[in-house]
Parts: C-alpha cells; structure tokens; sequence
C-alpha cells in the first residue's frame, strides 16, 4: 500500500485540465461575483459544470446478482497431458503452458455495499485471454443450482432478494419459493452449511454446475464438468462469527484476496498467491446411457465413484487491480464467451445463462462493453456488422457493415468439421421435470454422510433460525415437512424440534422485554403470586415434548431478516 501512494506521485505530476484537455488553474476553486463569500457561482464555471455534471453519473447500474465483489489479475497454467487428448483448445495443447486471466468473486445477492460474510454463494468469474479470443467461466461456490428451469430465475432473484412492500428481506418469501420449488433441496442442504460461509474467496471450492463439452477438430466431444480445490484449503466461518464479522468489517473478503495478494508479491517465500488445483470430469455421449444421474440437471452433482475427478491445471492469483472500477466493476463475464475446443451443452440453465449473462452486461455498461481494456481479448476483433453503439472506440472506419459485400475481403479462420452434436426430435412441448424421490436422495446423502455430527448441528440451528424468522407458520410446516423430513427424517425432526425451541426463545424475550418496561411493584407479604415460570413463559426447554404443540403458538415472530446475506436473505 505505501509503494501505492509512492506511485502515484510519481504518475501524477500533470497539469490539471478539462476533460477537452484545456488547462485548469486553479483546480479546487470555483469562480464568483466578486471577491466575497456572499458571490453567486457563474454558469460559465465550465470546470465547475463538468465536474459536478460527471460525478452525478459515475455510477453504472450495478450487478442484479453478484453485485458486491473484488478481482484480481492471474494466470492459468496446464498441469497434466491428457487434457490435450478431449480438447483442441489451443490454451490446453501443451504442460506448463501459462494464459494470463482476470478473476473477480462475489457474493450473489446483496447489493454493492453489503456485507461479505454473510450466508451466501459465491460467484466465481474467470475471463482467461487465450490465443483463441476470450474464454470465460462463471463458477459458483456450490456444485449445484437451486433451480433446472431458467423460466424460474426471475422468481428466484426475487423471492431472495426484498419484499417488494417493506423493501426488506422476508423468510416467508425466501422459504415460500423454495417450498414451492422443491428441487432445491439439495442446494438448500448446502446453503445451510458453514460452507456458504467461507473465512475468504481463495478457502472456497468452486464449481461449475453445468455441464460444458470439450471438442477436438475431428469433430468428436466429451462432456464435462469442473472443479476447483484451494490450495490453501478450505476454511469457514461458523455462523455466529460469520455475522460478528459482517459488522465489524463488511469488506473483509475484499480485504482479504487484496491483502493476500500484496503480502505474497512482497515475500512469496512466507506467503503464498491463492490458488486453486483445477479438475475435469469427463463423460463420453455413450457414458449417458449408464450414469445414475442426468448430467444436463444443475440440481444434481456428477458422483465422483461413477465419474472420478482428473486434475489438468491451476490458477493462480498474483496481481491486484490497479483501479477496482476500470477493472473490477466493469468486468463482464458471459458463459457465450467460448473459444473453438470449448462448447455449451443442453443443460437448460446453461442455455438460460447464455442469455442472460451478456444482456445484463449490455444493459449495465453499453453494448460495446467488449471493448473496454478489462474484456477486451488479446486477438484480433473483426465483425464489421457489429457497429456503433454507445462509446465505441473501434468503428471500422469505411469498412462496409454488411455483407456479404464485393468490397469487402476476408480472411478464411480455420476450418474445421463441426462438432457432433445430439439429435432430438418430437414436438413443441412445456415441459416440466417431475419432483421424484430421486431429487432428495443427493442431499440426503450429503447430510447424513458427508456431513460431520458437528456440521449437522450447524445445519439443524441455521435453517432453524432462518424458518423461525418467517412468520407464517404454513410456510415453516411445509419446509419442514416437504423439504427437510423428505431430506432426512432424522435432520428433518431435530429441524422441526429446534424451530419450536427458537420461537419459543424469541417469544420469551419477547414476553421479558414488556415486563422490563412496566413499573411493577413487589407483592405484598403472604400475598399469592402467580409465577409465570410455571406457565413456561420464562423457563428454558431443553427439549420439546410436543412439535405439533409448539408449532399451533401463534406467534408473530420476525417478519424480516436482521442481517441481510446477500442470495437468500437468511438470517445467521
């Protein structure tokens, strides 16, 4: 940080001027009547008009999702040869071979300025500028989605984002949705682990969750989906640590990848770059006919006993920004950025995401967000029906915008058979996946098996706390009963039981809060006192006989969330 400031003297010893580049005397005075506090301000204070004209405008619209985060420049380096044997990318043909990327993390659903602890999952976005134009990976921090149908991304940005009333996150929103979307069982398994609460972006496994396909210039493919491990291991925070965090410092993973970053370029012996191992998991289109999964479906991972994961790369993260807006902010990521030996499948989200991802962007930053330096990739750009547009800085000159054109020569790209692709035929249909037993079995393995007693336990008190702040009590019954007890019943009772047991303390406060403010005089001496106590108002139930009892109190609970996290608006 002091190298910074020492730069920036010696990069800033200009003149000050206009943005037409005319000289400004005096940069921080504007001009007046008179030589007197009392003299009104002149509209011909040029240099006062456009300053205040621009700063009005800085901002660009900010991310719908994935708003709040930080970046960083890296690179990606090929570990292992037998990539090069399902892929012709160029960037993947040779061990050791390094191309250079730009990263950015995010929460997903709180705003620009929100907390970065919070109950969350991350985004991971890597534009890697290969010889073959831009390549980029928009990874999340689970395996999984929470949904399979894009036609439901609307619904899920809104129900976890804010009640459109009260403009305050809203657990009977949030648990209404995904009551009435119950494919997310195994996203929501996850969600409520400490895992979507992480210490900092480079102690977070990222994944893929869609199915891509790697092709080869004969015109073969494979399928396959990708993982990312943290060299430095994966860390989390509890939930109670995760909130405390959230207020004491609301950048603090921000914080952390610059800090990291800058520690390691000034010892790289003592401390080291995040990184992170990169793996594959391939499936031929002959492997579809065995696997007890369909690959296509976000909701569902790949088993690794069936498909086992192949190490081919890493990443790694050595540069911090050197302005966040320019870099950080105005990065857009887009999964339709591929490059030839790189191709989408027919996972439904993906081909959603593929249009969603750069719409944003053009609506964010201007349809020629392209150009900007941060997306702008290292080859050669030639479209000439791609054209004008706010801000373009590279307009072809007199190059005709149409073509064909019989004054126009191209060059000829390299020509290659097409990939294979799947044949389907049959009619136009709308076509819903039906919720089976099949869509609980993933989630329920990982709660019961994959999960330690004490990652159980963080699990059982999150979701109660989250179900304890809707106030509905329809809503905590059905995701107790339609989501939890179908996961596990034995996750789904301790659930059921330590929701009651949340509402049950939150009316105690409740109750002990209105006594505290009333002037309440001793009883007289032999006078009968009823004691509260033995109506169970005050006493600390250690368990509940009763869960259908416990939940017939008509509570009116919480009906916001104290602490936004950002996705899903779930309360620590």
């Amino acid at each position: 940080m002091q190298d910074q400031y020492t730069n920036i003297v010696k990069m800033t010893n200009y003149p000050f001027t206009t943005s037409n580049g005319a000289p400004v005397k005096i940069p921080d005075q504007s001009q007046r009547i008179g030589n007197q506090h009392r003299g009104t301000n002149l509209i011909q204070d040029i240099h006062l008009l456009e300053l205040i004209q621009h700063v009005t405008k800085e901002r660009v619209p900010e991310r719908l999702v994935h708003a709040r985060g930080s970046g960083a420049h890296g690179f990606f380096e090929v570990t292992d040869p037998w990539i090069a044997d399902v892929t012709s990318a160029a960037f993947l043909t040779q061990v050791g071979k390094k191309t250079p990327l730009f990263f950015r993390g995010s929460t997903t659903g709180g705003a620009s300025g929100s907390a970065e602890t919070v109950r969350d999952t991350r985004g991971f976005g890597f534009k890697l500028y290969t010889e073959e134009g831009n390549l980029d990976w928009a990874f999340l921090s689970t395996p999984i989605f929470s949904i399979r149908d894009g036609i439901k991304f609307p619904s899920l940005i809104h129900a976890t984002k804010k009640n459109p009333r009260t403009n305050l996150p809203d657990a009977n929103m949030f648990w209404d949705f995904f009551t009435n979307n119950p494919e997310s069982a195994h996203f929501l398994s996850m969600l409520f682990t400490d895992r979507a609460t992480p210490k900092a972006y480079q102690n977070s496994d990222i994944w893929s969750i869609n199915t891509y396909r790697f092709t080869k210039n004969d015109g073969s493919f494979v399928y396959c989906r990708i993982t990312m491990k943290p060299v430095l291991g994966i860390a989390t925070f509890d939930a109670h640590q995760a909130q405390e965090k959230a207020g004491a410092d609301a950048e603090f993973h921000s914080r952390e990848l610059f800090e990291a970053i800058e520690k390691a370029q000034s010892n790289p012996d003592e401390f080291p770059f995040p990184e992170w191992e990169v793996f594959a998991q391939i499936v031929t289109p002959e492997d579809l006919l065995t696997l007890s999964v369909n690959i296509f479906d976000a909701t569902k991972t790949i088993p690794q006993s069936e498909v086992p994961l192949q190490k081919f790369g890493k990443v790694v993260l050595n540069k911090n920004p050197d302005n966040f807006f320019a870099e950080v902010e105005q990065a857009a990521f887009s999964p339709t950025n591929v490059v030839p030996g790189w191709a989408l499948s027919p996972d439904p989200i993906l081909q959603t995401r593929a249009l969603a991802y750069p719409d944003t962007q053009r609506y964010r930053i201007g349809v020629n967000f392209a150009q900007l330096p941060v997306n702008k990739p290292t080859t050669k750009v030639f479209n000439p029906l791609m054209r004008d547009g706010f801000c373009t800085t590279e307009n072809l000159g007199s190059t005709p915008n149409y073509y064909p054109s019989s004054f126009l020569t191209i060059g000829t790209a390299p020509q290659f058979p097409q990939p294979d692709q799947e044949f389907y035929q049959g009619t136009v249909v709308q076509f819903a996946l039906p919720i089976t037993d099949e869509d609980f079995a993933q989630p329920r393995n990982f709660v019961e098996n994959v999960l330690t007693p004490q990652e159980q336990d963080a699990l059982v008190l999150n979701v109660a706390k989250s179900l304890a702040d809707a106030s509905i009590e329809s809503v905590r019954t059905r995701a107790i009963e339609e989501i939890w007890k179908r996961i596990s019943q034995f996750i789904g009772n301790r659930i059921a039981d330590e929701t009651a047991r949340e509402l049950i303390r939150r009316e105690q406060g409740m109750n002990i809060s209105k006594l505290a403010s009333l002037d309440i005089q001793p009883p007289k001496k032999n006078r009968r006192v009823f004691s509260a106590h033995n109506e169970g108002i005050f006493s600390h139930l250690p368990h509940v006989e009763s869960r259908a009892a416990a939940g017939t109190r008509k509570l009116t609970g919480n009906n916001g969330i104290k602490a936004t996290n950002g996705t899903n608006g779930v309360r620590h």
